[in-house]
């Protein structure tokens, strides 16, 4: 069936795809009542229906016309009609369809809601939608709210009593104070979204929030009133044990937060700004990880077949440095978890020295990072090798006596896996230099330099085919005549991936082997260049190759690649 109109016959009713029997609509209220959810909910489980399928159907039992699809995505919000807070809390929406304002709204089990709907709507006609499409629908229009916000407010009341409203309303504790809620209904969310990071920024008149998600920074709400945001950012400082009354200078802290019967831990930047303070909010989830992680193999990761095996062979070498780069989030953590996991058969003493420790690795020894106890990546890994290790994972090499002690504990017998930040694996010389280690010893003790990104994938439910234009090609540096067996897409936005157009992420990377030509060429300082140059004939693959590579597949989009690997 076409998804490009409205899923009804001419005259307005739905087409009768079946109905719901009367029995099975009684079932769904009863189980609702008995376990305290939605009708709605107990109505899609029992009745076992993909969602499209779902909707539709209960449009024809209840005589509802029905949005499906692209078909809600095309449609423009009318959000100075009924703002953004207002209808993220009543699950409902003012949209512009073949230029005339309907409503779509997605339970027509609560009267109440339906109730006040008809009183806003005002006669206009009511359209019926999944959830997972209404909540995707309103998170990819949440930048063009702000726009209107101001509108909305005036036509659809005050929404500065209801700030939290912005959010999606996870109560935590309902005795708490309005401050306190929203800090903890902001943590609870980012958890449910599993967002990397928390962004709380101040403006002149309020507080926007946005989360880290995949990688890309998500706008999720806005808190009225420059003396509601001081509070909250005065919370997340009681929180971290931090000063107050300092507004000055930055600040570090972390604190952890118990949800579910699970320790979240949460490492807070605070950061002085021209309207007061920001925060950043580090999510460390051990149990997020752990699910992850867990069993995790070098397989599960995604890499290449070539990438695979080779990093199977270095995760096996006596002695020498497997370095991982790449920026933070990345899954630099994840990859080396998975190399020690291969290895970890009980007859090597493991070793790790993190900050913080991600996830429990079974019979490794791992060391916590605590520098105001004076216990930094030097100190640890200097008595690390008085406690007889085989295989030594650093969790960052930092600063010059790091990467010193990690150079000769290489050297003396033991496999070391360490991360340090760098563009790509040939900028990781140039940081070696620059932290004064003898070229020498480093190429020695070096076995690869492994980097790699997290690309996003095109959500499948939504992806679509795209020309991108001349001018988009030769900016990423294609040439418009030799994309012939490209398959370009697009993801236009839908329930599944919260309208973003993406869902999932793929690992790519390059993977430097060094042999005893290039290390004599680094020793003798040559142009990156030639070093780079001899490293593809030896069969070197660049992030950008590999990026490509899935835009080709029909994989990702051209704009992501853009976003995380350089075109030139």
């Amino acid at each position: 069936m076409d998804n490009l109109s409205p899923e009804h016959a001419a005259d307005g009713a739905p087409r009768d795809e079946g109905r719901f029997a009367a029995e099975l609509l009684c079932e769904a209220r009863e189980r609702a009542a008995r376990d305290g959810g939605r009708a709605l909910e107990a109505l899609e489980t029992l009745a076992g229906l993909a969602p499209e399928a779902f909707v539709r159907r209960l449009g024809a039992t209840l005589h509802y016309p029905v949005l499906v699809g692209e078909t809600l995505f095309a449609c423009r919000p009318a959000f100075e009609r009924l703002a953004l807070a207002q209808a993220l809390k009543r699950e409902f929406a003012v949209v512009r369809l073949d230029e005339r304002e309907v409503g779509v709204f997605a339970d027509p089990f609560d009267d109440d809601r339906l109730a006040w709907i008809d009183a806003c709507l005002e006669g206009a006609p009511l359209y019926l939608v999944h959830p997972a499409d209404l909540a995707g629908y309103l998170a990819r229009h949440e930048e063009a709210f702000q726009a209107v916000e101001s509108l909305g407010a005036d036509a659809a009341g005050t929404v500065e009593a209801e700030a939290v409203e912005n959010l999606s309303l996870a109560r935590i504790s309902e005795d708490s104070s309005v401050v306190v809620k929203l800090v903890n209904s902001t943590l609870y969310d980012a958890l449910k979204l599993h967002a990397s990071d928390i962004h709380l920024g101040m403006t002149g008149n309020g507080l926007v929030i946005k989360y880290r998600i995949d990688g890309v920074l998500n706008s999720i709400g806005r808190v009225q009133g420059s003396e509601t945001a001081d509070q909250v950012i005065s919370r997340i400082k009681v929180m971290a044990e931090l000063d107050i009354g300092e507004k000055r200078v930055p600040q570090d802290g972390r604190f952890k937060v118990g949800i579910h019967g699970r320790q979240i831990d949460f490492r807070v930047s605070i950061m002085p700004s021209i309207f007061g303070e920001d925060a950043v909010l580090r999510v460390l989830d051990k149990q997020d990880l752990a699910d992850r992680v867990s069993g995790v193999s070098l397989e599960a990761l995604g890499f290449e077949e070539a990438t695979l095996r080779n990093l199977r062979r270095l995760a096996a070498e006596p002695y020498g440095m497997v370095l991982v780069t790449g920026p933070t989030g990345s899954g630099k953590t994840t990859t080396l978890y998975a190399m020690i996991t291969e290895i970890n058969h009980g007859v090597d003493k493991i070793i790790t020295i993190e900050d913080p420790v991600e996830y429990q690795l079974p019979g490794v020894l791992q060391i916590p990072v605590n520098e105001k106890k004076g216990l930094t990546f030097a100190r640890g890994l200097r008595s690390i090798l008085r406690h007889d290790p085989d295989k030594i994972m650093v969790g960052e090499i930092r600063d010059p006596e790091t990467a010193q002690i990690a150079v000769q504990s290489a050297l003396t017998g033991h496999l070391v896996f360490t991360t340090i930040h760098a563009n790509n694996v040939f900028d990781v010389i140039g940081r070696f230099v620059q932290m004064e280690v003898d070229p020498y010893s480093f190429v020695s003790a070096l076995n690869a330099v492994l980097a790699q990104r997290l690309v996003r994938l095109v959500c499948p439910d939504c992806a679509a085919p795209v020309e991108p234009g001349e001018e988009e090609l030769l900016t990423s540096g294609l040439d418009p005549a030799g994309v012939g067996d490209f398959g370009f897409v697009h993801g236009s936005g839908c329930g599944r991936c919260r309208g973003s157009g993406y869902r999932g992420r793929k690992a790519i990377a390059e993977l430097l082997l060094l042999d005893d030509e290039i290390r004599q060429m680094i020793v003798e300082r040559q142009p990156i260049t030639r070093v780079k140059e001899l490293a593809r004939r030896r069969g070197l693959r660049l992030l950008r190759d590999s990026a490509l590579e899935l835009v080709r597949s029909g994989r990702t989009s051209l704009e992501e690649i853009n976003r995380v690997t350089f075109a030139g």
